[in-house]
C-alpha cells in the first residue's frame, strides 16, 4: 500500500467551514478527541496529505457564512468534489452553531442542495452543542449569550445578538423553517424521543424513503449527542454520506468512532502556556467581545480605535497600512497587550459611518468583513515579519476568515486547547515568517470576559 492510499483509508471525515473560526471549532472537536485533525486553505490533495503523517480527518477553511447563493454555486461544487475524491466516509459543511444566515447571504439551504447533488442521497443536519450552550428541541434552536457567558438561555429568535445581527439577523427558530427559506428541497426534523426509541434506524429509514432531503436530529444532551452519532453512522452504512450543522457533527462522530474502535488513540496537545507579547484583532461588533475589549482596557492592554469609515474610503491604502504598523509597533514595546478594534459593541459610533463609506463605493455591508479583514491581515503580516509578536487573536468569525487569508495562512493545527470552540492553532506556510505563529479564531460570541487575558496566559 502507498503513502497516499494509506492516507486516504485512514480519513474518517472531511469538513468545510463557512468560516474560519467555526472551522477551528470543528478542528478542536475532533483533535482533542484523539483524532489528528489538519485545517487547510483550500482543498488538499492526497499527496498534501502525505505532509502530515497519521491525519485522520481535514478541513477546509472557507468564507461562504459571508458569501451569496451564486457565490456558492461556482464556488462549492467543486470543494464538495474534491473533497469526495479523497474517500472519507462523511464530507460536513461546519455551520455556526448559531446557524445564522438568510437566503441572499450564506443560505445554508443552498450549501445542502449543492452537497446533495454532489454525494447523493439524503443530508443530515446536527445543529445543537451542549458543551457551547447551544440545544435544538422539537428542531428549535435555543442558545446562551455565549460560549462561556451565564446561564441564561435564549431561543435563538429572541438571542441578543444573534436576532440583531448585522448581516444575518435570526428571526426564526424553528430550524425547519428557518432552512424551507433557503431551499425548495424537502425538510423535517427527527425528534429526540424518536431518536432514543429502539426503532431509531428504521424510522430514520422510513423519513428518507419518504423523501425527506434534509433531516434535522434534536441535540441537547450526552444521550442525544450518542444518538446522533449512532443515526449518522448508520446513515454513512450506504455510502459516502453529506452532512450539514455545527460542530455538534464532530462531537457526536467522534463519540461514535470511538464506540466503533476507530479512534487512532493518539494524545491530544496540552495547553501551551504564556505568550509575552499578544496581538488582538476585533472586527466584531457583538456584546461579547465589547465586553472582553473593555477588560483588556482595564487589565493593561493598549487599545487602538481604527478609523474604519477613513479606512473603507481609502481602500487600506500604503500610507495608511505604514502608519497603523508603526502605532501598533510603538504600543507593543510599552504594552504586552495590543487590541485593535473596528466596533465596541452594536451600538458603536462608527458602523452607521462605515456602512455610509461602503455606500458610496458601491459596497453592502457584508463587504465590510472582507475590507476590513483583508486590511487588518496584511498588517498582522507585515508585524510578524518584523518578528514583533508571536501569538496573534482574530476575534470575529466573518473578518477572521479574510485576515487569515491575507496573512498567508496555508494550514492550521491545534497547538493546545484554550476557549471553549476557540483552540490555540499552529500556522503552517511556506511564508517563513508566519511558519509556526500561534493563533487563536474566535468568533465573536466566544469567550469569557478576560477571554484575551487568558490567550495571552495560555490557559
Amino acid at each position: 500500500m502507498d503513502e497516499k492510499t494509506d492516507c486516504a483509508n485512514r480519513l474518517l471525515l472531511t469538513f468545510y467551514g463557512d468560516d474560519f473560526t467555526g472551522s477551528t471549532d470543528a478542528m478542536e472537536a475532533l483533535t482533542m478527541a484523539g483524532i489528528p485533525t489538519v485545517l487547510f486553505m483550500a482543498p488538499p490533495s492526497l499527496e498534501d496529505l502525505t505532509r502530515f503523517p497519521g491525519v485522520a480527518a481535514i478541513g477546509v477553511a472557507g468564507t461562504s457564512r459571508s458569501r451569496s447563493p451564486a457565490w456558492m454555486d461556482a464556488a462549492l461544487p467543486d470543494v464538495f468534489r474534491r473533497l469526495k475524491a479523497l474517500g472519507a466516509p462523511f464530507c460536513h459543511y461546519k455551520t455556526c452553531s448559531t446557524f445564522d444566515s438568510s437566503p441572499g447571504i450564506g443560505n445554508i439551504g443552498r450549501a445542502a442542495d449543492i452537497g446533495q447533488d454532489v454525494f447523493g442521497g439524503p443530508v443530515m443536519a446536527v445543529v445543537g452543542v451542549a458543551r457551547h450552550k447551544r440545544y435544538v428541541v422539537f428542531s428549535t434552536l435555543f442558545a446562551s449569550g455565549s460560549f462561556s457567558g451565564g446561564d441564561e438561555i435564549f431561543r435563538i429568535d429572541r438571542h441578543p445578538t444573534m436576532s440583531r445581527h448585522p448581516v444575518t439577523p435570526m428571526g426564526e427558530a424553528d430550524l425547519r423553517h428557518h432552512l424551507a427559506r433557503q431551499t425548495e428541497r424537502r425538510v423535517v426534523g427527527f425528534d429526540f424521543r424518536r431518536m432514543l426509541a429502539d426503532d431509531a434506524p428504521r424510522a430514520l429509514d422510513a423519513e428518507f424513503a419518504a423523501g425527506a432531503d434534509i433531516l434535522i436530529l434534536d441535540t441537547f444532551d450526552a444521550a442525544t449527542t450518542l444518538a446522533a452519532g449512532r443515526l449518522m453512522a448508520h446513515h454513512g452504512e450506504k455510502g459516502q454520506r453529506f452532512l450539514i450543522g455545527s460542530s455538534g457533527v464532530e462531537y457526536a462522530l467522534a463519540e461514535q468512532f470511538a464506540v466503533e474502535g476507530r479512534i487512532p488513540r493518539c494524545q491530544p496537545p496540552g495547553p501551551r502556556g504564556a505568550s509575552d507579547k499578544l496581538l488582538v484583532l476585533c472586527g466584531s461588533c457583538s456584546p461579547v467581545t465589547a465586553e472582553q475589549i473593555d477588560w483588556a482596557e482595564h487589565h493593561g492592554f493598549a487599545l487602538i480605535a481604527l478609523d474604519t469609515p477613513h479606512l473603507i474610503e481609502s481602500s487600506g491604502n500604503d500610507e495608511i497600512r505604514a502608519a497603523l504598523i508603526e502605532q501598533v509597533g510603538v504600543a507593543l514595546a510599552s504594552h504586552n497587550g495590543v487590541v485593535l478594534h473596528s466596533a465596541r459593541g452594536p451600538t458603536d459610533p462608527r458602523i452607521a459611518p462605515t456602512r455610509a463609506a461602503l455606500d458610496r463605493l458601491g459596497l453592502s455591508g457584508q463587504d465590510s468583513s472582507r475590507v476590513l479583514g483583508g486590511f487588518l491581515g496584511r498588517v498582522v503580516r507585515e508585524l510578524l515579519a518584523q518578528g514583533r509578536v508571536r501569538r496573534v487573536l482574530l476575534a470575529g468569525g466573518d473578518s477572521s476568515s479574510y485576515a487569515a487569508e491575507a496573512m498567508g495562512v496555508e494550514a492550521l493545527e491545534v497547538a493546545g486547547p484554550l476557549l471553549p470552540g476557540a483552540p490555540l492553532c499552529r500556522i503552517h506556510a511556506s511564508d517563513r515568517a508566519i511558519d509556526g505563529i500561534e493563533v487563536v479564531l474566535k468568533g465573536g460570541q466566544a469567550g469569557g470576559t478576560d477571554a484575551f487575558g487568558r490567550v495571552m496566559e495560555g490557559r
